[in-house]
């Protein structure tokens, strides 16, 4: 990609591209919206031709395409290779079906074990993702859902953070917000979870580097145990040095740095800020996806929505007998996501 980054206006797609918000970075950035050189451009348009003329049809957008090739720095090649593998994975686990359904009603009792959950934003106006991973046990949280629905979950709400969470943070900023703002408290992981909570960290951040790319903006690594920089060692073996970059890794003295980032009236009290969210910040989901003034309905509510009154009249079991098409038709069945052999970078919201 060039060095310079020139502010230039993206070309958009007339068929693919339907925005209603911002879709200039906030940053001058080579290879990011609003910074395109010709051939990165051009490169856009390739690669959409290309999977075009394999039959795809949806996530061709610009600013789709665009995490794809950053993720491959811009070979087309390896970008075409990314994005089939992601739309395979998305086939087989159904997970356009599932997404608009999905209910996890065992979030809560889960949350005893691992909370992960989405709250306000940060100075640059993205979603803040906070896990703790300090209580995980995974034979007690099997005995509440299984690793599928778990895996299920943490893809679903991927999406829904490309689509409300990210549309809403950018109408409030003004300006395009790709990523997010990950905290990884890690307060109570001792020696004896560690081996728990690398496996588990390794098998989502698979899914995360290989299905949801360029969506890592910051990652605050909280309350590090004695000992982590060796696992940090390993664990920095699976990322991209770019990833690398954007994991701050503290110890208990982290709430200067941390509000340096986070306004303290958005960073829940446990963590040195002053949020105390009514029923707690954890359950609240609160952020400007919950503000009427930016909030919009997702693309795919809006597509769910649409297909009952489409599917009408169509399936007859006997004359004189119609059913709705959608009454007919089989619940989608849940993803089963199976953990990705290839090397895994960034463990959150990436």
């Amino acid at each position: 990609m060039a060095a310079t980054a020139v502010a230039t206006p993206m070309e958009l797609d007339a068929k693919y591209d339907h925005y209603d918000y911002p879709t200039t970075s906030p940053v001058a950035q080579s290879g990011h919206p609003g910074y395109l050189t010709s051939e990165q451009q051009a490169q856009v348009h390739q690669l959409r031709l290309l999977l075009e003329s394999e039959g795809h049809t949806k996530r061709l957008d610009t600013l789709t395409l665009l995490r794809f090739l950053r993720a491959r720095k811009f070979d087309v090649t390896l970008a075409h290779k990314m994005f089939v593998e992601c739309e395979k994975w998305r086939e087989e686990t159904k997970l356009d079906d599932v997404v608009p359904t999905w209910e996890y009603p065992e979030k809560e009792a889960m949350f005893k074990y691992y909370p992960q959950y989405y709250h306000k934003t940060d100075k640059d106006g993205r979603p803040v993702y906070i896990e703790q991973l300090g209580g995980i046990d995974l034979t007690a949280m099997y005995k509440i859902t299984t690793a599928d629905r778990m895996l299920t979950n943490l893809a679903v709400e991927y999406e829904r953070l490309a689509d409300p969470r990210l549309p809403a943070c950018s109408r409030k900023a003004g300006t395009l917000l790709e990523t997010c703002c990950t905290i990884m408290d890690l307060k109570g992981v001792g020696i004896t979870k560690i081996p728990q909570v690398y496996s588990y960290v390794k098998l989502v951040s698979g899914i995360s580097q290989n299905y949801y790319p360029e969506r890592l903006g910051r990652l605050y690594l909280i309350n590090a145990p004695w000992g982590f920089s060796s696992v940090w060692g390993v664990m920095k073996g699976w990322l991209d040095p770019v990833t690398v970059q954007k994991i701050h890794v503290l110890g208990g003295s982290y709430q200067k740095e941390l509000l340096a980032q986070v306004p303290v009236e958005n960073l829940p009290k446990e963590f040195g800020g002053t949020c105390t969210c009514q029923g707690g910040c954890q359950l609240s989901d609160m952020g400007p996806w919950r503000e009427e003034q930016w909030a919009r309905p997702a693309k795919w509510e809006e597509a769910a929505a649409a297909k009952p009154a489409e599917a009408t009249t169509i399936v007859n079991d006997a004359p004189g007998e119609i059913k709705d098409a959608a009454a007919a038709a089989p619940a989608p069945a849940p993803v089963a996501v199976e953990a990705p052999e290839v090397k895994a970078p960034a463990p959150a919201a990436a």
